[in-house]
C-alpha cells in the first residue's frame, strides 16, 4: 500500500489541527476515509469544500476513487481562499 504525506492549508490545517500527516492508501478516496476517521468532525465538513493536488496535479472533478496515489506521494488539500 503507497505511503505518503497530507499537507493540509488554511481552514483545513485548523481543523485537521496539523499541518501534515502521513497516509497509506491506494487512492485519494481511502486516504480521504482515514483522515476522516482520525480528524472526526469539523475537517469532513471542510474537505468537503475543498480542491485537491496530487503531486502537483489538480485533481479537478475526477472522482476520488480513481486518483491513485503512489509511495512517497504528497496530497495537498486546499480550502476555498478568499481574496484571491
Amino acid at each position: 500500500m503507497p505511503a505518503g504525506t497530507i499537507r493540509y492549508w488554511a481552514a483545513a490545517k485548523a481543523a485537521a489541527g496539523t499541518a501534515e500527516e502521513p497516509y497509506t492508501a491506494g487512492t485519494l478516496a481511502e486516504a480521504l476515509t482515514v483522515v476522516c476517521q482520525r480528524h472526526p468532525g469539523e475537517l469532513t465538513r471542510v474537505l468537503e469544500r475543498c480542491s485537491f493536488l496530487v503531486d502537483g496535479a489538480p485533481v479537478g472533478n475526477r472522482a476520488h476513487e480513481t486518483v491513485r496515489l503512489v509511495d512517497g506521494g504528497t496530497v495537498e488539500v486546499l480550502p476555498p481562499f478568499a481574496g484571491g
